[in-house]
């Protein structure tokens, strides 16, 4: 990972704004030893390097539990906000109106995400926020002692033997449902789609939602639990190959016609999609729930990218707002005059 400086001495491979991955990285983990956030942590890096991402101007959000720990983990040079839990779509919404020259990225977990914050989830999600939202996903709460969360599959066990009788949130159907413009999943294990999902989630504009099964090594990586390396590494099956080409790239096709969905994405590149289920459409809606339907009810573990909509108006666009962040404008422009309030209330009179 060397490349010749100028002066022709070896030095750190650069991406294409003269940037080394070193500075992508963050602090050290201090999560369990072979936990799958911080191979996430890891693919996240190599994204923003990958696609010359510059490092300050991302904002990183969180709630609180072991997801929330990651952004720590990553961008050190990148601004940052852990958020009380449940409570960082709300508080990603108000950054992101504030400034929405931003790439907005919020890291959460299942706990975070489908119990105490549902309520605000889902609102962000049909407000099609220019946002990556990416859930950690290993169905248990690692932080209190790894009792079943409500992504946890019907029928999946605990280290204590205990067996799940409730019904999961499927947060890939629920995204598709509520006005997600790109959804998707995928498992911490397998780098390459990963990798490949989130490049194109930067290149995204609206709301991306990423489940990404994260196994947890110390509470629910066992016989009998359905978010286990072994049970991923056997069970996931795969909707679609995923490339991503960058609009800096040469672009080229290996694929033969007919089998590929190629997206032209908001910043130039290209996401291509080489169709694994036939007949799989990554555009239609109705399809794309009925495909997680029918996975579910057969017990399968399905990733790759289910839906994607670039056409699809952001809250930004809706809201008509000016180029300018808001967070910049003078109070002139922001707030109204003393005389705007007088005519106000002598309208109620």
């Amino acid at each position: 990972m060397a490349t010749a400086t100028a002066n022709g001495a070896s030095g750190p491979k650069l991406n294409h704004i003269g940037l080394p991955v070193l500075e992508y990285r963050g602090g050290k983990s201090t999560l369990c030893a072979g936990c799958g956030h911080n191979a996430i942590s890891e693919r996240i890096i190599d994204a923003m390097f990958e696609m010359g991402v510059e490092p300050e101007r991302v904002m990183k959000m969180s709630g609180i539990g072991c997801s929330s720990k990651s952004p720590a983990y990553f961008m050190s040079r990148s601004h940052s906000f852990n958020s009380v839990h449940g409570r960082m779509p709300s508080v990603s919404t108000g950054a992101i109106l504030a400034n929405h020259q931003m790439t907005m990225l919020g890291v959460s977990g299942d706990g975070d995400t489908a119990s105490i914050g549902i309520g605000q989830f889902v609102h962000l999600l049909r407000r099609n926020l220019p946002m990556i939202y990416i859930i950690e996903d290993n169905g248990v709460y690692g932080l209190t002692k790894g009792q079943f969360s409500a992504t946890a599959d019907i029928g999946s066990k605990l280290k204590t033997g205990v067996i799940n009788d409730l019904p999961a949130i499927d947060t890939c159907a629920l995204a598709i449902q509520l006005g997600a413009t790109f959804v998707g999943r995928s498992f911490s294990g397998d780098k390459k789609q990963l990798l490949s999902m989130l490049k194109a989630a930067i290149a995204h504009k609206g709301t991306v939602m990423l489940d990404v099964i994260s196994p947890c090594v110390t509470f629910n990586d066992h016989e009998g639990s359905t978010k286990s390396y072994k049970f991923m590494q056997e069970n996931d099956e795969p909707i679609n190959e995923i490339g991503f080409v960058a609009s800096f790239d040469e672009i080229e096709v290996d694929y033969d016609s007919g089998q590929v969905y190629d997206v032209q994405m908001h910043d130039g590149s290209s996401l291509r999609l080489r169709k694994l289920l036939e007949d799989y459409d990554p555009t239609n809606k109705a399809n794309a729930v009925r495909t997680l339907m029918e996975a579910h009810n057969n017990d399968e573990i399905l990733t790759g990218v289910f839906y994607i909509n670039t056409e699809q108006p952001t809250f930004i666009d809706l809201l008509n707002l000016v180029d300018e962040p808001l967070g910049t404008l003078p109070e002139s422009l922001t707030r109204p005059p003393k005389s705007a309030l007088e005519s106000l209330m002598a309208n109620l009179q």
